[in-house]
């Protein structure tokens, strides 16, 4: 349990490094829940719900930074 809370708490921090791209954009992100199989949820805010290319974000800079704090992550989803 301890260290499922530490790895939530470095998911924030990856969030937390990458919130001021999307918000620069009109955007933001929000944590929903880390599987038991190491996949992230995520789901998109404002501007960035409807971007074209929010997928690309979504594995070139959420994936990418999220696995940069926790590379044993799988996968970064993101749920409407």
């Amino acid at each position: 349990m301890e260290s499922r809370l530490a790895e939530i708490e470095e998911i924030h921090k990856a969030l937390d490094e990458i919130r001021p791209f999307l918000k620069s954009d009109g955007g933001d992100i929000k944590f929903l829940e880390l599987t038991e199989d190491n996949v992230v949820k995520v789901k998109f805010l404002g501007a960035c719900t409807d971007c074209s290319v929010n997928q690309m974000t979504l594995k070139s800079g959420v994936e990418m930074t999220i696995k940069k704090y926790l590379p044993h992550i799988n996968q970064v989803i993101e749920v409407s």
